[in-house]
């Protein structure tokens, strides 16, 4: 068949994209002259600041990898016969190497999330570990926003998962990879951030900014900072303490000026609206329900996957399912949708639908 032309840029993952222009200058600026090395300069000092402002009184250390900033946020909650509840399907779990049980040693208590989501009552019912020498401790309840299926808490929801952890003597940690199509997604302001971190009784945030523009760096953000006391010697100890600190803090520096962290994802957002609408409808395509950030998760006839994969890359998600993950990104434009979606079109067009 006569394929029209790819997408100039993937929609394979965010991680695919490249660096915003400003985080690029913010960088070039910060390369003139010397600095003090492990964070002991002028930008790592104001991008301490900048997260002051965004969520308040909190301490702020600066990481170079996602899973890293997992590793240090839930090692400083830790205590040796602790265990953290997550979903099944949390990154931490599935796609982080076995990371937290082998840098930590902890276990992981995963529970059902078909939504991605977990709830109250599923922490209520570990109550009963608690206290039993037989029985890893749960200690930490980690979530995801936005969730590694493309769903939302509400600030709501948040809050009841917090009392809930709260009242067994547990804390909160929420891996942020995507914070910020979160926030976009629930109000596109700073007070919607507020909402469901520091506001909703969040401990402990990983706040993502490689998936938003950076050319590469995490925050992990104490809510409460004196669950920071030791994170300082942990960072360095998970090879988290980057010698160049000022390159990764002038990032963030430039990601938080002006709102440009929810300016990115939100138009990331907006284009997988985009591609959702352009590809519903089409033999062979089965969407489910609209996007809720910048993830679509299609269940695609078989014989529809290898030849548009071919054509332009993209991930399983569930292959017993037909499922595949196709993500928009900051950078995503509305030609690179439409060229997307003329593959789609053209692939179902040329009668290879229909198989299952």
């Amino acid at each position: 068949m006569d394929w029209p032309p790819s997408p100039d840029r993937s929609f394979a993952s965010d991680n695919a994209a490249g660096a915003h222009p400003a985080v690029l200058e913010a960088v070039a600026a910060a390369n003139v002259g010397s600095a003090l090395a492990y964070g002991a300069d002028r930008w790592t000092s104001e991008c301490e600041d900048a997260f002051r402002d965004l969520l308040g009184d909190v301490t702020t250390l600066l990481t170079v990898t996602g899973t890293g900033a997992n590793i240090l946020a839930l090692g400083s909650l830790l205590g040796p016969v602790d265990a953290v509840v997550c979903s099944a399907n949390a990154h931490i779990n599935v796609d982080e190497t076995g990371a937290p049980e082998r840098i930590l040693g902890t276990k992981l208590i995963d529970l059902p999330a078909p939504d991605g989501k977990l709830r109250p009552e599923q922490i209520d019912e570990l109550a009963h570990y608690l206290g039993v020498p037989h029985h890893a401790q749960p200690a930490v309840v980690s979530i995801t926003q936005s969730t590694e299926l493309g769903t939302v808490y509400t600030a709501d929801e948040v809050a009841d998962l917090c009392d809930t952890a709260h009242r067994l003597g547990m804390t909160v940690h929420m891996d942020g990879a995507r914070i910020a199509n979160a926030a976009a997604a629930l109000g596109g302001d700073v007070a919607t951030l507020r909402s469901f971190t520091i506001d909703a009784g969040v401990d402990v945030l990983c706040f993502g900014g490689t998936k938003n523009g950076l050319l590469g760096g995490e925050a992990v953000v104490y809510l409460r900072p004196e669950l920071a006391r030791r994170a300082m010697y942990l960072r360095k100890q998970v090879n988290q303490l980057a010698s160049k600190m000022r390159f990764v803090a002038a990032q963030f520096l430039a990601l938080l000026t002006d709102d440009l962290w929810l300016q990115l994802a939100g138009h990331a957002n907006a284009m997988a609206t985009d591609l959702y609408a352009a590809t519903s409808g089409l033999d062979g395509v089965d969407h489910g329900a609209p996007p809720q950030v910048n993830s679509l998760f299609p269940a695609l006839d078989a014989a529809l996957i290898e030849p548009l994969r071919d054509w332009t890359f993209f991930y399983d998600w569930e292959p017993a399912r037909r499922q595949v993950r196709w993500m928009t990104a900051w950078d995503t434009t509305p030609h690179d949708v439409g060229q997307f979606a003329a593959g789609v079109r053209a692939a179902v067009s040329d009668g290879t639908s229909g198989e299952n």
